[in-house]
């Protein structure tokens, strides 16, 4: 069987995720630490003692969810399911780089919090951006929606399945859309509780923060091959993968065009790795052919594993 890891975005965290792991792995128990460390916030009483409050804000969100990730790679390595491939959704990219050798957990971990930070300065800064799933309207439909309404102030950020997306922008035309989008077929429109337009050129502030602190950080060939939120494709290099690193910040999700190239590379068997299973709906709704199951508790690695 050819094994991919698929790493969860944000929206799928939980106080108290990953304590299994840390409970009874040494590994995971000094991953944390160098977590913490790398990140310089104590990452064991965030995740197991925060709030959910505080896990939903974006600078604390991305962090906590690279490390109970991460975490759960290991743990999952350690019961011998061993992936050839990974990848990941938004923030969940990060540890799927990690996992694939493109970059030390060490600076995967110090990024992502820096890249939590920048992001939820930048929806500060936008006066007002959020984003919205919208059920029931093919990817196409809504953009023509959107171009029909003419609304400058709103795209696609999350091409999820071909009945389900996630528009992002300004709060006014993001609402603008959903009335579009509803008048033009959509069953619903769901508004995400976020802190900015994640995905969207309202990220420009972030995009070029973040750009800046990548350039001396070193982004190595992929070991195991690992997929891009903004090609929808195999990541060649590690001089490409850390620009779209950059670039995936302003730039949607192409879940869908994801999924189907890792089809296409002959992956008959992926496992959503890290807490809920958002990415296990995706995939079923996309390959119902190949089995996904998520890998998000210790009880699941080790029922998978026996």
């Amino acid at each position: 069987m050819k094994t991919c890891f698929l790493f969860p975005g944000q929206g799928a965290q939980y106080a108290g995720m990953g304590k299994d792991f840390y409970e009874t792995s040494k590994a995971v128990r000094a991953l944390f630490e160098l977590a913490s460390d790398s990140a310089k916030m104590d990452l064991k009483k965030l995740v197991f003692e925060g709030s959910e409050e505080d896990l939903k804000q974006t600078q604390n969100t991305q962090i906590a969810m690279a490390v109970v990730e991460a975490a759960a790679a290991l743990s999952s390595r350690e019961h011998a399911v061993i992936p050839l491939a990974c990848a990941g959704f938004s923030v969940g990219e990060w540890p799927a780089l990690a996992e694939a050798g493109v970059l030390t957990h060490a600076d995967m971990f110090r990024l992502v919090a820096e890249r939590g930070r920048l992001m939820e300065e930048a929806g500060k800064r936008s006066g007002g951006s959020t984003m919205s799933a919208i059920l029931n309207l093919a990817p196409d439909a809504i953009e023509a929606a959107i171009k029909e309404a003419g609304l400058a102030n709103v795209w696609v950020a999350n091409y999820n399945s071909p009945s389900q997306s996630v528009i992002s922008g300004t709060e006014a035309d993001v609402a603008a859309a959903e009335i579009a989008c509803k008048a033009a077929g959509a069953k619903r429109a769901i508004r995400l509780k976020v802190s900015g337009a994640f995905h969207s050129p309202i990220m420009a502030y972030a995009y070029e923060g973040f750009k800046e602190l990548l350039i001396d950080v070193k982004f190595s060939d992929p070991k195991l091959e690992v997929f891009s939120n903004v090609t929808g494709k195999k990541i060649s290099s590690g001089a490409e993968a850390k620009r779209l690193a950059a670039e995936q910040i302003i730039s949607p999700v192409r879940w869908i065009d994801e999924e189907k190239s890792i089809a296409a590379a002959g992956y008959d068997q992926c496992f959503e790795i890290g807490p809920g299973k958002v990415l296990t709906g995706l995939w079923d709704a996309i390959n119902p052919d190949i089995a996904c199951a998520p890998l998000g508790t210790l009880a699941l690695v080790a029922g998978i594993s026996l």
